[in-house]
């Protein structure tokens, strides 16, 4: 289990995460669509995530979103790496009602992001936009590149549900076991 914690003038915000245990889950970051997102995310992900924020949200979510994904992107960092005798590589498809989103990952240690999605506005009061915001925090913090491409859709809650359960089956997938490969690299270390 890895423990982070940020402080700053706009979020204070405390997470423990663990990628083999399956303890309870517990999130509260002020937001109520971002909650439901990252419990989905830890649902399919298998990973357990205890995060509490106490954010700016009189102002808006933004600071609130990308700081959690900040902390969660250092917390996976920690547990990922070093790399050694898992898949590396994962990818999925999840298909909600008329949405469905791909995402491919690697465990690469070198972060990039492709972020496509025609969707804009809001999800009650949860702007869109705030998903790449999170997405883009994670994957530059952790180490991951990952490509999560929205396929079709219409309706925004699942489109974006869909793009967070995405990511959570594709990391999964990249984490299983694979004894055979040792290293998943031909460089010996990533």
């Amino acid at each position: 289990m890895t423990e982070i914690s940020r402080q700053t003038k706009e979020t204070q915000i405390v997470c423990k995460l663990d990628i083999e245990n399956k303890s309870t889950t517990s999130i509260n970051t002020g937001v109520g669509f971002f909650d439901h997102m990252l419990e989905a995310f830890s649902k399919h992900s298998g990973i357990s995530i205890d995060i509490s924020c106490n954010g700016d949200t009189h102002i808006d979510d933004h600071h609130s979103v990308e700081d959690c994904g900040i902390v969660i992107g250092q917390a996976l960092k920690k547990e990922i790496f070093p790399i050694q005798e898992i898949e590396r590589y994962g990818n999925a498809v999840v298909v909600m009602d008329e949405a469905a989103v791909e995402c491919a990952l690697d465990l690469s240690n070198r972060p990039y992001l492709v972020y496509e999605s025609n969707i804009f506005g809001k999800v009650g009061t949860f702007d869109v936009e705030l998903a790449e915001e999170f997405f883009h925090a994670v994957v530059l913090n952790a180490g991951i590149t990952c490509h999560l491409i929205e396929q079709r859709g219409k309706n925004k809650h699942h489109i974006i549900e869909a793009t967070f359960k995405a990511f959570a089956v594709a990391l999964r997938r990249a984490l299983v076991s694979n004894t055979k490969i040792g290293i998943p690299s031909t460089k010996g270390i990533l």
